[in-house]
Parts: C-alpha cells; structure tokens; sequence
C-alpha cells in the first residue's frame, strides 16, 4: 500500500512527464497551424532541359538509324570490287591520296571516313545514304547543279586540303560505285532516316570558344591531342584520330568550318562511344567546343564563286557580305536565331 511519502517522492517525476506531454501538444499545435496560417512553401525548382555536367538523357531519336546494306552482299563480280575498292578509298584514302599515298599525292592525309564515320554508314554522322537518291541536285553554294562526282571532289578539295580528282579516274568511278551501292535500294528523291544532321535547337547566346575550350580539354584533347593536332596510326600514313585544327586540318571553305555543322555532328557522334539516340555532350557543350575548334587556325581556301546568291548564305556562314546587318562574328558564332528571323527563307530551307 502506497503511503504519503512514497507519493510525495513521485511527484518530480509525474512533474516532468507532465512537462514532456505538454511540450509535446505545443509542438503538435504549432506544427498544425503554420501548415494552415503560415507561408506557403517556395514551389519545387523547375526540371532543366539538360544538365550541365555528365551525359544528358538519350535524344529525341527513338529509333534506329536506316542500315546501311551489309558488305557481304557486294557481289564477287569486276562491278562488286569496284564497289569494294571505292569502300576502301573512303576508309583509307591517306593510303591512297596522303601525303605518302600509292596511288598520288593529293590530300593532307585525313581520310573520308575520320569525319564520315563507319565508312559513310553511321547514323547522323555524315551518313552517304541518301547521296545517291538526292544527287545530282542543285546547291545554293555554288548556284550551280552538282553531281556526286563533283560532291566528292568538294570534299577532297575542303574537307581533306587537296586536290580534286578526274571524274575518269579510278578512284573517282570507285568511290561514285560504292556511295550507289550504299543507297540502291533508296527511291530517288528520298531522304532516309539517319542522313544529314541531327536536329539541334541554337543557343539563346553566342557559341563561347572560351568555355569550349575546357570542354574540349576535359572531352576530346585525349583523342585529338591537346593541340588539336589528331592522333596517327603505328603506320605514320593514317589517322586514328584526325586534326581538328593546323596544317594537315580541314580548311575554311569545308562545310565543317560552319559551327552549326560542327555542332550537330559532334552532339550526335563526339566523343568517341557517342551515337545521336546516345550524346554524352550536352547542346551547350556541343555548341561551345565547335565555336572553339573553329576559332582555331587552319587552311584558307579561296572561294570566291561561292553563294553566287549571297541571300541565300545559311545564318552561320562566317564570311561576308551579306544582305542583312548582322556581323561576321554573330554570324559565326550566333546569337543565330535573330539571323534567321530576319531571312525565314533560311529556315524553310533547313
């Protein structure tokens, strides 16, 4: 039986268990009515369409690209080592054409498929399959109507640094025989999916070579070289890995010297491992290394009967005149979208 003094020895205890179940009904109070009365909480950051570091979401490319026709199926005829040859020209055309060529001398010893990947067959990547459906065609850089033989010579003459090559040649019928077999089975006038660039919004801002440059250090100088000056194979005659910039790179007439060239091709190709359904750059990045590897110094190539119709120049085309009031620079680098809005022309025929 419990006597008076055994309750007076509780009661410090029944004190502070009674002070605890208070605390605890304030704090429930006080939780209850901030969530009615108090400040409405910040809403939720808005999602970023991509992150700044590390590799971005797949694309927007949800399928594959079109195959190219497998080699197995080139015939064992004259025709189908034709075929082959011209593969191996585009595979290895320093071998053939470089600097220490067997068969001339006659470009700066990148071949044709360093920047047309998987010898023209890769999706988004330079891809040769729509060329035989689409060409001849009439270009606007030239105001004149170009055949394949003359597509081709384009790039030996821009792309590669060197010298154009009969259309009689061997080499010429070669390359011309295995860029049809590529698409024979294309309807004329189709472009198939895959071909061209892969799509990419412009930047709010100018292309920055000055952050392209880390980017280039932390995602492409391992391949490139931190000069940009490639990386060749153990034969000294080809490249593994081509000059981005320098003596032995494209020059300023190639189509990859335009930024926004070179940015969908790097998005969807570069670095090495990359694919268009799989980028590991983000849109800045590719934007920002491009603007940096062409504000490099390379070959100059005189082009003085190109874009006979200056209006018809793409909003990036660096070199003047032009028929708005935009500046060279911005025309290189961007802002490209008030380009385009002042010459909706240009965007219809993206």
């Amino acid at each position: 039986m419990e006597t008076p003094s055994d309750s007076v020895a509780r009661l410090p205890q029944l004190v502070r268990i009674l002070l605890l179940l208070t605390s605890a009904l304030v704090l429930v109070v006080v939780v209850v009515l901030t969530q009615l009365y108090g400040p409405a909480s910040p809403p939720p950051p808005a999602p970023v369409a991509e992150a700044n570091e590390g590799p971005p979401p797949s694309g927007s490319y949800h399928r594959p690209a079109t195959a190219a026709p497998d080699t197995a199926t080139i015939p064992r005829t004259a025709a189908g080592r034709q075929i082959r040859y011209g593969r191996d020209l585009i595979a290895h055309t320093a071998r053939y054409l470089g600097p220490q060529g067997s068969v001339a001398r006659q470009t700066n010893g990148m071949n044709c498929q360093n920047c047309h990947l998987d010898a023209g067959t890769k999706g988004f990547a330079n891809n040769y399959l729509a060329v035989a459906a689409t060409y001849p065609k009439m270009r606007a850089r030239s105001g004149t109507m170009v055949t394949t033989e003359m597509r081709v010579n384009d790039c030996l003459e821009r792309s590669l640094n060197g010298r154009a090559l009969a259309d009689s040649s061997r080499e010429m019928r070669a390359i011309v025989a295995y860029i049809n077999w590529l698409g024979h089975d294309i309807p004329k006038g189709k472009k198939v999916y895959g071909t061209g660039f892969t799509k990419l919004a412009y930047l709010p801002r100018a292309a920055d070579p000055v952050i392209g440059k880390a980017v280039f250090a932390a995602k492409c100088q391992s391949c490139h070289g931190p000069n940009g000056e490639g990386k060749h194979l153990a034969d000294g005659r080809e490249y593994q890995y081509p000059p981005l910039w320098g003596p032995h790179s494209y020059n300023d007439g190639a189509g990859l010297y335009r930024v926004t060239n070179l940015a969908r091709y790097v998005k969807a190709a570069m670095p090495f491992g990359a694919a268009f359904d799989h980028p590991q750059l983000t849109d800045e990045q590719a934007w920002d290394v491009a603007a940096f590897v062409n504000s490099q110094p390379r070959p100059h190539l005189k082009t003085p009967h190109d874009w006979p119709d200056i209006s018809k120049k793409p909003v990036d085309h660096p070199f003047g005149p032009y028929t708005d009031s935009f500046s060279e620079r911005q025309h290189k680098y961007g802002p490209y979208q008030p380009i385009e809005d002042a010459h909706p022309q240009l965007a219809k025929a993206k």
